[in-house]
């Protein structure tokens, strides 16, 4: 399984029970291809960057999961169906997802710590003045 990030709109006209059925649907849908839903934020109303299908604001949702690959096609699918999303984007954070590893930002802190340290634990370098020819 790998682990994704899909971030939708859904559009501000729609009532809490439709986007409580979107929000559903998705997550069935990933739940029946094996997955697991990492996190799931409603972020909420917010106001659009620019008109999206004649809209100025949008309902966002993120949800964090673990699924195959298969999952995402059909979550997109069903996303270009329904004509109460607006926009949606699923990005792949991880290509293997193991549940008790560390995250992958963790991950680039801990390596960079290391080298860091080593730095600071240098002797200080002093720069030699040239001499003024005049």
């Amino acid at each position: 399984m790998r682990r994704y990030e899909t971030i939708y709109i859904i559009r501000p006209t729609a009532n809490e029970d439709d986007i409580t059925t979107i929000i559903d649907r998705t997550n069935a849908v990933i739940e029946k291809a094996g997955g697991t839903i990492i996190n799931l934020d409603r972020w909420g109303l917010r106001k659009l960057a620019y008109l999206i299908k004649k809209e100025s604001q949008g309902y966002y949702v993120l949800t964090e999961y673990a699924s195959p690959p298969a999952a995402v096609d059909e979550i997109e699918r069903l996303f270009r169906i329904d004509e109460n999303t607006l926009k949606y984007m699923t990005i792949k954070i991880q290509d293997t997802y193991i549940p008790d590893a560390p995250e992958p930002e963790a991950e680039v802190e801990a390596e960079t710590a290391p080298a860091a340290e080593a730095e600071t634990q240098e002797a200080p370098k002093t720069v030699t003045e040239a001499a003024d020819p005049a």
